[in-house]
């Protein structure tokens, strides 16, 4: 099941939220949102509840055997009775430091091979297929929707509770509620359990935060299904093609058009889980904060996907050493990151590739005057990097991206040139794309400006600041059923709405 359907919007979305509303005893509410979770997931694939089980199970008894002695207890936990014994004691480890290494790694270790094995052997066998010239013959293995995002999560509970940032949770239910939650289950964003520790055991969501939940998710939907789907048909159309009819003006909508699908394909996910979840009573942290305006790529890792960027800032790039080791060090710990984010987003060596071209531009910002810029050139520099990288992104080989890169600089293309820009320019997918651009920007910061009365005063607290949140209004209610409805009547006319997470 996806967000965007029929299904999800008209019955499992209102029958959920309903009936968590009425229901009082918060255990109840977490085991209604629990079982909704497990529905949720298993609508498209029943068999991979239970690896998503087993996972939770795994990582709920290691982050209990660890225990968290120097973490300060949460309200919805209790600390494990080996916290409290004292050396000598029957049952107690000689050594509770090296036991917790080992658990830590155990963890590490069977949390990342049950991603490996799922998302990344047949890569790998493929990869030393083709080195040794020959055909390993793995069986093919579905891959589970949503396992990097609940493998993260897991594991990131797994490290605060052995670093001391969070204790262990001794109720199962709240841990799995934690890992499963269905609104940040198949497309993120990257949820740390210490954020959402305190809202597991109490939690009230007040007529606001319902509202307000409500017109976001409507917001990520028409992001989504008006913005991401129009603008995928014409980067799909483009990148289908036969190279004969690819133009460098065909090239560049492509590549412009997947540019602006995924960050509000991406964009617009996490809208609608951050909506959800405050309608449920769970504030998320914002994940994508206009990431094409910014002046550098570190800047635009500041505002792009931020939990990820910050999970993999958190739980590998520090514990490598980060910046303290000296900088040829540093250099190395970025290029691990990088080259990891890049595999990450999927099993293919073009993600591969992508990351570690995003690294080298970070890095080339370093040694190279690129703040000395005027602002407009810092902005054409960033919006080029990230417009032609994406072509690795969405190219299905390597071969595909050179050709896309070839017809953008010249390389001779279609026999009929601009014939096939045009067949997808009608005056809908103009409009679409034009909105697209201006949206892509703080356009709202100017009602701020004009009519701060409208905004909330929880708006901008955080840098980079985040979108602009409005008070609850009649005029932007109506905006939101006029949105909502005409989603509706776009998934209703069954038209081309892709799933790209997929690969993730």
């Amino acid at each position: 099941m996806v967000f965007a359907s029929i299904v999800f919007l008209s019955v499992f979305l209102p029958v959920v939220f309903l009936v968590h509303l009425v229901v009082r005893p918060i255990r109840v509410r977490n085991l209604w949102l629990i079982a909704a979770s497990l529905l949720f997931y298993s609508y498209g694939e029943p068999v991979y509840v239970l690896l998503m089980l087993v996972s939770s199970v795994f990582n709920w008894g290691v982050a209990l055997a660890i225990g968290a002695p120097h973490a300060k207890p949460l309200k919805s936990t209790k600390l494990s009775d080996d916290s409290n014994s004292t050396p000598g004691e029957p049952g107690t480890p000689r050594n509770p430091e090296t036991r917790r290494k080992i658990l830590l790694t155990l963890a590490v270790v069977l949390n990342l091979g049950m991603l490996a094995t799922f998302k990344y052997a047949a890569m790998i066998a493929d990869t030393f297929g083709l080195l040794l010239h020959t055909d390993f013959n793995l069986p093919v293995l579905a891959l589970p929707i949503g396992i990097s995002f609940y493998t993260f999560q897991a594991l990131s509970y797994v490290i605060d509770v052995s670093r001391g940032k969070c204790a262990p949770n001794r109720n199962y239910c709240d841990v799995l509620l934690y890992i499963a939650f269905f609104p940040q289950l198949i497309a993120g964003p990257i949820v740390r359990y210490p954020d959402i520790a305190q809202a597991l055991s109490n939690r009230h969501a007040t007529s606001e935060d319902i509202a307000l939940g409500l017109r976001r998710f409507v917001v990520g939907l028409s992001k989504k299904v008006i913005i991401a789907d129009t603008l995928a048909v014409v980067a799909d159309t483009i990148y289908n093609a036969p190279s004969t009819e690819i133009d460098a003006g065909a090239a560049w909508l492509a590549a412009l058009a997947f540019m602006l699908q995924i960050y509000f394909d991406f964009s617009g996910y996490s809208d609608m889980a951050i909506g959800m979840a405050r309608m449920f009573g769970f504030h998320y942290r914002e994940n994508f904060i206009y990431p094409y305006v910014s002046q550098s790529i570190r800047e635009f890792w500041r505002r792009w996907h931020r939990s990820l960027s910050s999970w993999f800032k958190e739980y590998l790039y520090i514990p490598l050493g980060g910046n303290r080791l000296g900088r040829p060090r540093a250099v190395v710990n970025k290029i691990v990151v990088f080259l990891l984010c890049g595999l990450w987003h999927g099993a293919a060596w073009t993600f591969v590739v992508w990351g570690l071209a995003h690294g080298f531009f970070l890095l080339l910002e370093e040694y190279l005057p690129i703040q000395r810029l005027p602002r407009i050139l810092r902005h054409v520099y960033v919006l080029l990097v990230v417009l032609l990288t994406f072509v690795l992104f969405r190219a299905d080989t390597f071969g595909q991206a050179v050709l896309m890169w070839g017809r953008m600089f010249g390389a001779p293309g279609a026999k009929l040139p601009g014939s096939l820009a045009l067949s997808l320019l009608d005056p809908f997918t103009v409009c679409v794309l034009v909105g697209a651009l201006i949206a892509m920007t703080p356009v709202t910061r100017l009602v701020e400006k004009v009519a701060p009365a409208l905004v909330s005063e929880t708006s901008a607290e955080t840098t980079p600041r985040p979108p602009v949140v409005f008070r609850p209004s009649a005029v932007t209610f109506v905006g939101a059923l006029v949105l909502l409805g005409f989603d509706l009547l776009l998934l209703a006319s069954g038209g081309y709405h892709p799933f790209i997470y997929f690969r993730f």
